[in-house]
């Protein structure tokens, strides 16, 4: 069963590192007014209505319980796929298939780092990615949860008055939902989206991408009171412009990358492929170092070894003068499509409505 390998799926998962390449010259998407809350509503499921509790068999009902299903999927969200389609938004970039070495790799005439292409595993970042953070200022997040290391994060982050950004795997908020709970509702964190499984994104074709970003965009949106993320990160930081364009104009989602990769997933391996000194001195080093541009750093509560590297790192932040802030609240923009953060006003989901924003 699903459930009972998730841990095991996530805490083995390798997380290859991004090398910087070539940047496309124009924008590809839509502004931020492009809204998607129509494409979440089911029978009564809007804001101001009362949300099934989280962990309860209400809850779950109707979400996949292993693979994202694309069989059962909203028809609003095929209609949006196809219109998006039919428009000319999604690129007709062939999927990409790892190779030997576990790396995504294109037909021949599809370069990685070309414009048309941009693969963001190939170090090719878009006009839109975020991948900095602003000068003197460490964007904190974190990947691949909720799980049980996820205990020992937040009542860290809790205890320091801190708020972070949780890039969510679907399927682990389902099996961890007491996590999940702790993080928005007791730490009002900031929730985004890591898709359903963790699969290689740009091995999947159009509908299945629906599904991987779909059923993790409504689940959350189900659990933190309609709220719709406006932040994914890409498992093992794969993207291409097919990808973000799906992410974009059907969910509205901005790609986020990062600058700094700790490689602090391999701690959880066997044997573990880095050391926890190893992963203290990079910390340092990125902490100690130059403030420009600002830190976006690829961190995990993937085990107790990588969540302690971000607990002893901590105290160098804050004596260097570091601004933390949690990754999602850096642009002053909001960390959902509709809302703020995970505590203000929510702005109700209107069909067909694409102007809807925040509340003031």
């Amino acid at each position: 069963m699903w459930f009972a390998s998730a841990l095991l799926l996530t805490a083995t998962i390798a997380h290859p590192s991004v090398v910087r390449g070539s940047y496309p010259p124009s924008r590809w998407y839509h502004e931020e007014d492009r809204a998607v809350y129509n494409l979440f509503r089911r029978a009564g499921n809007n804001d101001g209505v009362t949300y099934a509790p989280i962990g309860t068999p209400e809850w779950s009902a109707g979400f996949p319980a292993d693979q994202a299903s694309t069989t059962n999927m909203p028809q609003a969200w095929v209609d949006a796929l196809n219109a998006a389609v039919a428009a000319g938004n999604i690129p007709d970039i062939p999927v990409s298939t790892n190779n030997d070495a576990g790396i995504p790799t294109y037909p021949t005439g599809y370069d990685p780092n070309s414009a048309q292409v941009c693969s963001s595993t190939y170090g090719c970042h878009a006009s839109g990615d975020v991948v900095d953070a602003p000068d003197g200022t460490i964007a904190l997040s974190f990947d691949d949860g909720p799980l049980p290391p996820s205990n020992t994060l937040y009542e860290f982050l809790a205890q320091n008055n801190e708020h972070a950004t949780h890039f969510f795997i679907g399927v682990n908020i389902l099996q961890y939902s007491q996590q999940f709970d702790i993080a928005f509702n007791t730490n009002q964190d900031d929730i985004a989206c890591h898709t359903w499984t963790h699969p290689y994104m740009t091995t999947k074709d159009n509908t299945q991408l629906l599904a991987e970003f779909g059923w993790t965009m409504l689940l959350i949106h189900n659990s933190t009171g309609g709220r719709l993320p406006r932040f994914w990160r890409p498992p093992y930081g794969d993207a291409d412009m097919r990808v973000r364009a799906v992410a974009k104009e059907v969910f509205g989602l901005t790609t986020v990358i990062w600058n700094r990769d700790t490689n602090d997933w391999e701690l959880g391996s066997t044997p573990p492929g880095i050391t926890q000194d190893e992963v203290a001195s990079e910390l340092q080093s990125w902490i100690t170092g130059p403030t420009s541009p600002g830190l976006v750093i690829l961190e995990h509560e993937l085990s107790d070894m990588s969540v302690q590297a971000f607990v002893d790192a901590y105290p160098l932040m804050v004596s260097n003068g570091w601004n933390i802030v949690s990754l999602t609240q850096m642009d002053g923009l909001g960390s959902y499509q509709n809302a703020i953060n995970s505590t203000s006003p929510v702005t109700p989901a209107q069909v067909a409505d694409v102007t809807v924003k925040p509340p003031p």
